[in-house]
């Protein structure tokens, strides 16, 4: 059993495809899918496709580089979502330096009110943190007095990185990353406390050897599972035991 905390299945990549790619994970043993919201153009995607697939359970957030000039109505927009209903978690939020810093004062605005959204609904908030791990770190560390949950998603940042975010009390989001030849993250993956790390896809994007550079999907979520078992030196079971435990407990499922 595999959960994939965070997955774009709603994507436009997916259309036409998205009810075989979804039997596809389920016949690989993946429970439940983790869907980050991106901004108000895909909103109702992911809304219609968590009502077509209840296994798989919508955020709310605004994706860093979807801020820009208009993040205020943006921020209103999700605000509203979440009044309406409950939401598995916040996100995706958080900060991207690597295309264009045009409104990086708006995106560290953007990040805070989300972060307090996820505070006040007591849900996790999933981070976002391209080129800008360190400078998400110190966001956090302001906000979190012991009540603070999430996931660093897509993390491929150095072990003191990874060691300071999990002393925070936050997870690691573990995906394709760790199976790239100079992805990193297999130089130091095996000191991280295991009871922080979750597995992701992010699927459509960073597919995992050997699907590097094609389409990523939920089913391949194994290939970053075995990886992990093969450098503990364990088995598969116990990586979809531990990782999907952390997963149930965070997203309180």
């Amino acid at each position: 059993m595999f959960i994939d905390t965070h997955a774009h299945i709603y994507a436009n990549t997916f259309i036409g495809d998205q009810k075989n790619m979804l039997e596809r994970a389920q016949a690989d043993g993946i429970t439940s899918i983790m869907m980050p919201a991106i901004d108000s153009e895909t909103h109702q995607a992911m809304l219609d496709t968590e009502t077509n697939y209840p296994w798989c359970l919508s955020m709310m957030g605004i994706h860093p580089c979807s801020i820009n000039e208009h993040y205020e109505q943006e921020l209103k927009i999700a605000e509203a979502h979440l009044q309406q209903r409950p939401f598995i978690a916040i996100g995706e939020t958080g900060l991207d330096f690597h295309w264009d810093l045009t409104h990086k004062e708006q995106q560290y605005i953007a990040f805070r009110k989300q972060i307090e959204w996820a505070l006040h609904y007591n849900i996790p908030v999933v981070i976002h943190s391209r080129n800008a791990n360190d400078e998400c770190i110190d966001v956090v560390r302001q906000y979190q007095k012991g009540k603070l949950k999430g996931i660093f998603h897509c993390f491929s940042g150095n072990l003191d990185q990874a060691k300071t975010i999990t002393d925070l009390g936050l997870h690691l989001g573990i995906g394709g990353v760790l199976t790239f030849k100079n992805g990193g993250l297999d130089k130091f993956i095996t000191e991280v406390d295991m009871s922080y790390v979750v597995l992701e896809t992010d699927a459509p994007y960073l597919a995992p050897v050997p699907y590097r550079g094609k389409r990523n999907e939920p089913a391949y979520i194994t290939h970053v599972a075995q990886k992990l078992a093969d450098l503990h030196e364990t088995s598969l079971q116990s990586i979809a035991h531990i990782t999907s435990s952390n997963a149930k407990k965070l997203f309180n499922l």
